[in-house]
């Protein structure tokens, strides 16, 4: 049983951000990096090619691969806060772990294109030149940049609790660990070891490959439906046991997406109470897991046995046949004159019959009871057949 409220949106609403305060944040701390990113690559490249330090210069296509990641940020961001539609009834969110995909394959590529580059130039040592302190007061400035703008994106992530944005300030961090390899290789060129400017140019190729393909892995991980840690799904199985009305649990199933996580689970609760009864306990755990954990959505199915360990209920026969069974073997107006209730339970079926009131006697009804039973003992279909009057359950 899925417990969702579907809500019809014009297409305008379409393009209206799901979280308003998650898109504001994300489109302001994405804009400002892209304008950090666009100096930066400015001046690292620019720079780095006049101070002659392939270290430098290979920092600044790491500025502009940033500089591509925060369009393709933005865009995911705009996208991925889209209301659900008809063909995307779980929502966009798999937009940003697309993007995160693609960004991480795009940053593996680029690293071992500079690794590539620099070992290429490590063959020709006579050709390696001096850095100018030019270079150095570059790095430093963009060290200083890169750093300041992770603390600055790191704190937008977390307060809106976005996993792209998380990714991103990370990002930035990688970016400020490869300017600081820069300035040291940059120092010890200067000090006489021009080859440390492409040995720090490599090892920018090698911590930019690292990073892509971290980004790549995680984003393919949600891709195909990987579940939460397993601590989550402890929190979130002793939620749905908690709720009242839950007697157990089994089929416990969450698969992230983006942000957030979905979660599908089997509830077992007494067989015997009513359909709405039933419902009225999804919902209360259904709701209980929305309100205690970070999840988009939860679909419970209610179970009146664990359906692990009982027999197979689907062979068996639908109430039309059953009720045929009963009139032949009753008679039709026992059956068609009164309430009849079945329980399908571990392969076979308990019934219930609701006997009018007055309509038989004491005698009568137990007399109905005992045909029932014998009934009973010679079907492999019925388990137990109640008959209930206003004489009370008429049980031998």
């Amino acid at each position: 049983m899925k417990n969702h409220t579907h809500h019809s949106h014009t297409e305008k609403e379409a393009f209206e951000p799901a979280h308003p305060e998650r898109y504001a944040a994300a489109q302001k701390s994405t804009w400002v990096s892209i304008v950090i990113n666009l100096l930066l690559t400015l001046f690292q490249v620019v720079g780095g090619f006049f101070a002659h330090s392939q270290a430098l210069m290979a920092d600044g296509l790491h500025s502009l691969s940033d500089l591509l990641s925060d369009v393709l940020v933005l865009y995911a961001n705009r996208h991925g806060n889209r209301h659900a539609d008809a063909n995307h009834p779980y929502g966009h969110a798999r937009v940003e772990t697309a993007a995160t995909l693609i960004l991480g394959v795009f940053l593996a590529a680029l690293g071992v294109g500079l690794l590539v580059a620099a070992a290429m130039r490590l063959q020709h040592p006579s050709a390696l030149q001096a850095v100018s302190p030019l270079g150095l007061a570059i790095a430093v400035f963009a060290l200083l940049a890169k750093e300041g703008m992770f603390r600055y994106m790191l704190a937008v992530a977390m307060r809106v609790r976005s996993q792209m944005l998380v990714a991103n300030a990370w990002h930035a961090r990688s970016d400020a660990a490869s300017s600081l390899v820069v300035v040291v290789g940059i120092i010890g060129n200067m000090l006489g070891y021009t080859f440390l400017d492409l040995v720090a140019a490599a090892v920018v190729g090698v911590m930019i490959s690292h990073m892509g393909g971290k980004l790549a892995l995680e984003a393919l991980s949600e891709l195909i439906d990987t579940g939460l840690d397993a601590e989550e799904v402890e929190a979130i199985r002793q939620t749905l046991l908690n709720t009242h009305g839950v007697l157990g649990l089994h089929d416990l199933r969450t698969r992230k997406m983006a942000d957030n996580a979905l979660v599908d689970a089997h509830i077992l609760v007494d067989p015997k109470i009513s359909v709405s009864e039933g419902h009225y306990i999804a919902e209360l755990a259904r709701h209980a897991v929305l309100n205690s954990h970070h999840v988009l959505d939860v679909m419970v199915h209610i179970d009146p046995e664990d359906d692990m360990q009982a027999g197979h209920n689907a062979k068996l026969p639908s109430r039309p046949v059953l009720l045929e069974q009963l009139a032949e073997q009753l008679g039709k107006p026992v059956v068609q004159d009164n309430r009849v209730i079945f329980h399908y339970l571990d392969g076979q079926v308990d019934v219930e019959l609701y006997l009018t009131a007055g309509e038989l006697n004491e005698e009568q009804v137990k007399s109905l009871q005992a045909r029932c039973d014998v009934l009973v003992n010679g079907s492999s279909l019925f388990r137990a057949i109640h008959v209930h009057s206003n004489h009370g359950v008429a049980r031998q």
